[in-house]
């Protein structure tokens, strides 16, 4: 699943078939969008057609008391339930950007699992797009405890997966499963797996009005002597791989991938959803969160440190203003009397050395750059030339610096050439064409 760009689909595609809960006929359209849109559901079948980002802060908390058998997704106007199969799909396969046009309140469930929509999704084709992925990669665990139940996300340069669920039936009984997930296994091991239930649940959920459109078509029904499908199982183990797909379409919400090792022990829907609110908690304290749509970002000095190797004396930029990836930064300096190069330039006189407003400049380009690769903290930026140097006037204590670099060129390699600018206020204090290059640390 780890990509370097974000993806959509070439073309809309659609597909068709009855609620699991609802049992009312649904029609699902998938609408290739822009970079940074994120997914949503879009309501057709309502005025105006409202739509309702796949984000965990429009997901139901429902307690593991009451129905843990689906995720819903509500903004006080939009309804969509039993989302998670249908995100799982998109999250297998890697797609960042959609729109899921829906005539019902809730997706078709044409066999239980992700396959059909998969299937789909690939006849449209799955294309990349200019922007970088960004990926929420924890540096410590995070765990979340809740009635016999536990998620934890451990650090893990991929993305991983353990399950283990425990049913005193029998035919189920104790089920576990470890993968190490990419786009080709989701699709072959992983979306197949359908969703089951309990013989006596069933009762129970339809008197609570659900599973309306429930059958052993799009169902595995488990009795204490038999288990009840439409066809044989469809892995020995079926039943915790189920609970993986649950998982990936529940941790989608948290709006970006993740890159890490989730450990599970029981538990449904419910457990997840407040699982991802967990990490929703701890990704918004990294400085690669972006809410959906966000485009720029900015950056303190901590967020500065994680990305680049200088320290004191030589680490000149203090807050980046504005990122676009690929595009452009803006950066910021502010010059004090204590910087130690005014000791000998000049004494009586002090002025920042032109070539350390070329250091700075390049450092806050070196930001840019490194935002273009995987694990910048693991690269280094190096100087390969500066061309058109430029200074119009002397950058005393008590000025702040600001740096405007546009990325004019980046090749396979690493590679690139960044159009830099200087000024304090709205006065230009110097230019540059720098070239660079990342290297392994």
């Amino acid at each position: 699943m780890i990509q370097d760009r974000q993806r959509t689909i070439a073309a809309p595609v659609e597909t068709r078939g009855v609620g699991l809960h609802t049992g009312s006929e649904s029609v699902l359209r998938f609408i290739p969008t822009a970079p940074n849109s994120g997914v949503r559901f879009v309501r057709t079948d309502l005025e105006g057609s409202p739509a309702i980002p796949a984000r965990i802060d429009f997901a139901v908390q429902r307690d593991e008391s009451e129905d843990p058998r689906r995720t819903t997704l509500n903004d006080g106007v939009v309804t969509i339930g039993t989302v998670e199969h249908v995100l799982a799909a998109i999250a297998g396969l890697g797609i960042d950007n959609l729109d899921i046009e829906i005539t019902s309140p809730e997706p078709c469930e044409p066999d239980g699992s992700s396959k059909p929509f998969i299937e789909a999704l690939q006849s449209a084709g799955i294309v990349e797009q200019s922007d970088l992925r960004h990926y929420y990669e924890t540096k410590r665990p995070i765990s979340f405890q809740q009635n016999g139940t536990q998620r934890i996300l451990l650090p893990h340069d991929g993305f991983r997966v353990t399950f283990t669920i425990d049913y005193p039936n029998k035919l189920v009984g104790t089920q576990y499963a470890s993968f190490e997930l990419n786009t080709e296994l989701f699709i072959s091991e992983i979306a197949p797996a359908r969703t089951f239930a309990m013989f006596e649940d069933v009762e129970p959920l339809r008197k609570a009005g659900l599973i309306k459109g429930g059958s052993l078509a799009n169902a595995v029904v488990v009795t204490q002597d038999e288990i009840k499908s439409e066809e044989p199982l469809r892995f020995e183990n079926e039943f915790v791989r189920h609970k993986v797909l649950d998982l990936i379409g529940d941790l989608s919400l948290l709006g970006m991938p993740l890159k890490g090792h989730v450990i599970c022990v029981r538990g449904g829907h419910s457990v997840n959803v407040a699982f991802v609110r967990r990490i929703m908690d701890e990704a918004k304290k990294s400085y690669r969160w972006r809410e959906a749509g966000q485009k720029s970002i900015s950056l303190d000095i901590q967020d500065i440190q994680q990305i680049m190797p200088h320290r004191y004396p030589m680490l000149l930029v203090d807050r980046i203003e504005e990122l676009v990836d690929r595009e452009h930064v803006i950066g910021t300096k502010q010059v004090s009397i204590n910087e130690p190069f005014f000791q000998g330039h000049f004494p009586g006189h002090p002025i920042m050395p032109a070539v350390l407003i070329i250091e700075a400049m390049a450092q806050c380009g070196g930001v840019l750059l490194l935002q273009t690769v995987e694990r910048p903290e693991t690269k280094l930026m190096y100087f390969l030339g500066i061309d058109n140097a430029k200074f119009r006037r002397p950058v005393r204590p008590g000025d702040t610096l600001r740096f405007e670099l546009k990325l004019v060129k980046l090749r396979e390699g690493g590679f690139c050439k960044m159009a830099g600018r200087a000024y304090v206020g709205d006065d230009l204090v110097a230019s540059a064409d720098l070239l660079s290059k990342v290297v392994d640390r």
